[in-house]
């Protein structure tokens, strides 16, 4: 099995949207209400494409894997046991086709990340995840990622998020 990430195109809105319509139910069912019907929808993914920051993995040529890696915070991150005003690489929209969970797909994203990072001389990774959403709350740590605190995103009211950061050397 051959493992690759790229940046995503507009041609892998189809995949990425079909994806997105297997993820959803599964997060929902966990009591993890991260995503819905609405969000993220083919715009954000759109958006995402044209600003460069959409990453995809592919496991022998299919789509299973997606990552927004940005140096977006939102404001709401002030709120984390961090620096805010520290440049960091952040991901957002992290999600594997379920059928390809538990493959490090999800760490192959993570570690597109920190690539970035060094290319851009940065020195930390910053994710958040809902607090339900106790896959990547194994996940992160065992990548070195320290937990940062709990916050609320104005955009998804209701729901809360754990954040975690890595320090590069």
């Amino acid at each position: 099995m051959t493992l690759a990430i790229r940046r995503a195109t507009t041609a892998d809105i189809p995949a990425i949207l079909t994806l997105v319509r297997r993820v959803v139910p599964l997060m929902n069912t966990a009591g993890n209400y991260q995503w819905s019907a609405d969000y993220p929808n083919e715009a954000v993914f759109q958006q995402d494409i044209i600003q460069q920051h959409l990453w995809v993995a592919e496991l022998d040529g299919q789509l299973v894997g997606l990552a927004a890696l940005t140096n977006d915070q939102d404001a709401e991150y002030a709120q984390a046991d961090w620096d805010v005003s520290e440049k960091a690489v952040v991901t957002h929209r992290l999600a594997v086709e379920p059928a390809a969970q538990g493959q490090g797909v999800a760490a192959a994203l993570l570690q597109k990340a920190e690539d970035l990072a060094r290319v851009q001389g940065l020195h930390v990774l910053r994710v958040d995840t809902n607090s339900e959403n106790q896959a990547t709350q194994r996940l992160f740590p065992k990548l070195g990622y320290r937990f940062a605190g709990e916050i609320t995103l104005a955009f998804r009211p209701g729901l809360r998020f754990f954040c975690y950061e890595k320090r590069l050397s």
